[in-house]
């Protein structure tokens, strides 16, 4: 059974596909793949249950999804060409098949555990991809070879430990990392009282309230964290910061962050 949340998180990723029909069609079949969704939730138990980190299960997968597909919006509204665009060789509707590919599998490879998870995700993935691009574009190899492939790259590069050179990969690890709200560390922090390597991120992830993503005043792209101490700004700095600075998207992102009432600070 889905919870509230991935259903809510379903909602609003359909509502911002509702003019790419081949989009809506692959996300639909999707949330509707039993083995995708098992996986989903097999990768969060270990997550949280066995190695006491934060959400990587179905809830985070459609949030990054969705924190992609708006960006990507912004961008195609603002009139910057995706990679795919660019070279000519695929369309604006392509470079999102991608992003929401990678966004719903990019985590897969924390069933098996934390170390190389972005490899192991390409492993577990690569199936299911085959079978979803199969469904919606029956004839034409190359586009579901392009897509793939794309989609490939921003699982291997999101977690800035791998170089990654196309637009598209660079906006999924923008919006892997703008998944930080407290809501992700709600439930490690309620199971899991004994100190160890990496609480910080809990604790910092705790003290995220919001996170906005929006049309930008200097840039395209927006991003404003609201964080209820100070102690958010770990989370930004360690994570967010890093892998907006090791994007090909990095140009178009503005960011900014404060606590409470305060003035937000801008990073980028």
């Amino acid at each position: 059974m889905k919870s509230p949340k991935e259903i809510r998180l379903e909602e609003k990723i359909l509502d911002k596909l509702k003019h790419h029909n081949n989009c809506a069609r692959l996300v639909k079949y999707l949330f509707l793949d039993e083995e995708l969704q098992a996986m989903q939730d097999y990768a969060n138990n270990v997550s949280i249950k066995r190695l006491g980190f934060n959400d990587h299960g179905p809830v985070h997968m459609r949030q990054v999804a969705n924190n992609a597909i708006k960006m990507l919006n912004i961008l195609h509204a603002n009139g910057i060409q995706t990679s795919l665009e660019r070279e000519e060789i695929g369309t604006f509707e392509d470079s999102l098949c991608a992003v929401i590919l990678a966004g719903l599998m990019h985590d897969l490879g924390m069933a098996i555990g934390r170390c190389a998870h972005e490899e192991m995700s390409i492993v577990l993935s690569i199936p299911i991809m085959d079978r979803a691009l199969r469904e919606i574009f029956p004839d034409d190899t190359q586009k579901r070879t392009i897509i793939k492939s794309l989609a490939l790259e921003a699982i291997s590069g999101h977690m800035s430990s791998r170089r990654i050179h196309s637009i598209e990969a660079g906006i999924l690890l923008i919006a892997d990392g703008c998944d930080m709200t407290k809501g992700r560390a709600r439930i490690p922090l309620a199971i899991n009282n004994a100190p160890k390597v990496g609480d910080i991120h809990k604790y910092s992830a705790n003290a995220i309230e919001r996170v906005i993503i929006k049309q930008g005043e200097r840039k395209p792209i927006k991003i404003i964290i609201e964080m209820s101490g100070d102690v958010g700004l770990f989370q930004i700095e360690e994570v967010l910061f890093t892998k907006i600075d090791s994007s090909p998207a990095k140009e178009y992102v503005e960011l900014y962050a404060g606590v409470g009432g305060q003035e937000c600070k801008c990073y980028l």
